[in-house]
Order: structure tokens, then C-alpha cells, then sequence
């Protein structure tokens, strides 16, 4: 199955059984003022996690884009984007685990074709010291399902992943971790916020057995291991607490959120463990290809990152965002630098937003048409931020590489962004693959050379009024 087939096959299945198919939201929050993204499919519904009632019903679901940058420098490998689609289903209080889990695993192995027998979970192994409980309950469901498949189904409690990474789950078919089980905001129970909703989590792993385990994350091979051997397609949060000031009560109802990455439902359909071959993915790297005259087994990083930044990128066009020094737009601008940047490894020295962005529009208009409807704006938005770029970009490279004897202190990475336009992540990272020493109190230099900056700045508008 294609990704659009299996978008729509899952929100076919979840209209079948009663929910309402609701708009995806805009990558900008409307009324969330805590983050700068849309980054999962659950914070436009926070207020009806809450406890407020949705006007399309208890029972929802949806295709929802999201935006994460706080793994941007894990993009480049087999599965990490930081643009994707999460595909959603919630139960307002109607519905809970007996009925949520069989669902979803109805639908990974019917209708999209997964094998069960390669099928991992992990639930929440609880937290005594906030009376929370262990997972039985849902471990319990994933029990039977497996039985009835014909598959072993056998328990192994590892805690954290450290623990996990250093004994293994020796195919162990469901597996208890503590924190990484835990779904809220905060991270963990005890970093849950105030007032925000939680609860224990059941997770989806696919596995790849032609994948050979990397020992550089740990001796042995678990659900939760980085080395891409076992891929995360989704995650079922059965959120039944809210934290308060002095420990954690019960919500008015119980809720299911669940998410599931359409990327790597899309790889594990087509039994791949490298989510850039998917039909939303690889048409931008084939254009890529044509365009550099280099192949993707030769050069795959640097189009992994233009071709997911980019994708980002045009996204945030779409919903309104543009390139500047501040919030979304300073994301949206080092999206862009970062892809032009990968794209001078593949010799692409002239400029080419306008020969790819009409590759990603196509392949996202039909299900979303406010994409196609924006695309002249957007590229020609992308297209000016490029020009503008690329006249420094060569000397910014240059500039850093002078620094090689000295290393690159706060000062120096200041002159880079303010004179040559390098966002500082992108100069740090550039720095590291290079081989530059980086001073290790560079950040306090920086705001300082910032600060500095803007005092003159206001010095100067004030002297001009």
C-alpha cells in the first residue's frame, strides 16, 4: 500500500467504526502559547482531553502534520523526520483498552498487511511512588491478540532503556518500560505539569530482522533500541490522570489518544526500515537525483535532509509562516539554510527550490488542497530565501575554515550568523563535522554578542527618533 492509500484506509476504518474524521490543524497552535509547533496529534485536543466537549462527538480521528525540530540533527538517518503526518484516533470518554487495542491492531494487520509476527509492543511498568500501577490491563489485551495469531507472547520487565540496552529483551514480545511509558508534556510522571493531562502508554514496534544490531547504542537489541532494527509505528495513550499540586487525580473521564506515524507504517507496508523510500518522500528524492546526476546510495544523507527540510519547510509556507530572525520564522529560516547547505554536498550550487517545490506539492495537493493553492506563494517565498543565502554561503564556509587552528569561540560563531546568515546550530554542526575545536562556554559569549547587538540597535532607533 501506498501512503495515501493507507491514509485513507485508516480513516475509512476509524469513520467504519463511529469517529468523525475532523481537519488537520495549522503547524502554528492556535491557542498554545507553550510551544512554537503543532508537534503531535494530541495538542489540538487538549481542552477535550480536559474535559470539554468536542462538537464532532467522543469518538475522533484524523491526519494530522506535525513539526519537530528538537531532533533536527538526527534527520539523515532511516526514520527520523522533522515533518510528518500522525495518523490520530480519540475516545472522549467512550471507549478505552479493551476496544482501542484491538482496533489498531486490526488495522496494522488486516488492512494495511503487517505481520503479525513481527509485531513488538512495550507498556508502562508503574510508578509506586505515585500510586501508579502497573500495565497489566493493557499488556493483558496484546496477550491475547498475539495467542490468537499464533504468536508468542512472553513478558520481560527492563525499566529504562539503559537497563534494556545493557541485558536486551531477548525477544521478548511485550515489554515494561518505566518513564518511556509515560505520556505527558513533562516527560515522566514526576515532570508531568499542573494541570496537564497523562497517563500510561502502549507502544508499536515493527521489526526488521535483516537489520543488523549497532552495538554503539548498547550490547544487546531491545523495542526502544536507535539502532533502526525495530522502527516505532504508533503509540496508544490511555490518558486517565491530571497531575495537581499535590499528586495526581483521576480525570472527570477516561480518554485514548493514539498516533501513529504514517511514514513508518508506509516503510514497514512495503518492508522497509528507510521511511525515504515511501511514496511521500521518494518522488523528492528522484528529483533530486535528476538533478544532481548523483544516486541516493551515493549520497544518502545530505538528500534525506534537503529532501525532509524542504518538505518542512514548504509546510510552513502553507500555514503562514516566513523566514525571519524570530520564533516559527527562525525555525522555517534554518530549515531552508540547513537544506541548501546539505545541497552544496551534492553540488548543487545554483539555486533549485523552484524544481522541488513543485515536486511536494504534487504529491500532497490532492489530499490537502490548501497546498496547491499556496504553492506559487510558498515558492516564491523559499525561492528569495535561497538567493539570499546562497551569496554568503561560500564565504561563511570559508570563513569557519579559517578558524580550524584556533577553534570557534562565541565570537566567532556571532560573526558567522550576523555578517554570513549561518543560524548558530547550523555553524556548531558544521564546526563538528569539520573537526573545529568549539569553545565550551561558546553559548554565554554568544548572548552576549547578541545582547551587545540589540543595546546598539536601540541606541541607534532611539538617537534616529
Amino acid at each position: 500500500m501506498t501512503a495515501d492509500e493507507i491514509r485513507k484506509a485508516f480513516l475509512d476504518y476509524m469513520t467504519e467504526r463511529g469517529h468523525e474524521v475532523i481537519p488537520r490543524a495549522p503547524l502554528i497552535p492556535r491557542d498554545d502559547p507553550t510551544t512554537l509547533f503543532t508537534g503531535s496529534g494530541m495538542q489540538p485536543l487538549l481542552p477535550y482531553l480536559l474535559g470539554a466537549e468536542h462538537p464532532a462527538g467522543s469518538r475522533l480521528a484524523d491526519s494530522q502534520t506535525c513539526l519537530r525540530v528538537q531532533d533536527i540533527e538526527e534527520v539523515g538517518d532511516n526514520r527520523h523526520t522533522t515533518f510528518f503526518e500522525m495518523l490520530g484516533n480519540w475516545s472522549l470518554g467512550d471507549y478505552f483498552k479493551d476496544e482501542q487495542i484491538p482496533q489498531i491492531w486490526t488495522f496494522l494487520t488486516e488492512r494495511v498487511g503487517l505481520d503479525p509476527d513481527r509485531i513488538y509492543v512495550s507498556c508502562f511498568s508503574g510508578d509506586p511512588e505515585h500510586g501508579i500501577p502497573k500495565d497489566e490491563e493493557a499488556a493483558d489485551v496484546w496477550t491475547r491478540l498475539f495467542d490468537e495469531a499464533g504468536v508468542s507472547a512472553d513478558r520481560v520487565d527492563v525499566g529504562t532503556e539503559e537497563h534494556a540496552a545493557a541485558v536486551g529483551t531477548d525477544g521478548a514480545r511485550i515489554a515494561f518500560y518505566g518513564k518511556k511509558n509515560w505520556w505527558c508534556r513533562g516527560g515522566s510522571a514526576a515532570d508531568m505539569p499542573v494541570g496537564e493531562p497523562g497517563g500510561p502508554d502502549s507502544e508499536i514496534f515493527y521489526l526488521f530482522p535483516n537489520v543488523e544490531h549497532d552495538r554503539s547504542y548498547g550490547e544487546h537489541c531491545h523495542q526502544n533500541c536507535d539502532c533502526g532494527r525495530f522502527i516505532e509505528l504508533g503509540n496508544s495513550v490511555f490518558m486517565e490522570y491530571r497531575r495537581t499540586e499535590t499528586g495526581f487525580e483521576h480525570l472527570p473521564r477516561r480518554n485514548v489518544d493514539y498516533g501513529g506515524g504514517l511514514a513508518r507504517i508506509a516503510a514497514a507496508a512495503m518492508d522497509s526500515p528507510d521511511v525515504f523510500r515511501i511514496t511521500l518522500l521518494w518522488p523528492i528524492i528522484e528529483r533530486l537525483q535528476e538533478l544532481t546526476g548523483r544516486s541516493y546510495e551515493d549520497d544518502t544523507r545530505a538528500m534525506r535532509v534537503v529532501a525532509d527540510h524542504l518538505r518542512g519547510a514548504v509546510f510552513l509556507g502553507v500555514d503562514g509562516v516566513r523566514p525571519s530572525n524570530k520564533a516559527q520564522g527562525y525555525v522555517m529560516r534554518r530549515l531552508i539554510r540547513r537544506a541548501i547547505r546539505f545541497a552544496s554536498d551534492l553540488g548543487l550550487e545554483q539555486d533549485f527550490f523552484t524544481e522541488v517545490v513543485p515536486t511536494i506539492a504534487g504529491i500532497y495537493e490532492e489530499h490537502y488542497p490548501e497546498v496547491g493553492a499556496h504553492v506559487d506563494e510558498v515558492t516564491a517565498v523559499l525561492a528569495k530565501e535561497e538567493q539570499a543565502f546562497r551569496r554568503s554561503l561560500r564565504k561563511g564556509l570559508r570563513q569557519l575554515e579559517s578558524y580550524r587552528a584556533t577553534g570557534v569561540s562565541g565570537r566567532e560563531l556571532f560573526l558567522l550568523s550576523d555578517t554570513f546568515g549561518f543560524p548558530v546550530e547550523l555553524s556548531t554542526e558544521e564546526a563538528r563535522t569539520r573537526g573545529i575545536a568549539i569553545s565550551p562556554d561558546w553559548r554565554a559569549e554568544f548572548d552576549e554578542q547578541l545582547a551587545a547587538q540589540r543595546q546598539r540597535s536601540q541606541r541607534a532607533t532611539t538617537l534616529h527618533v
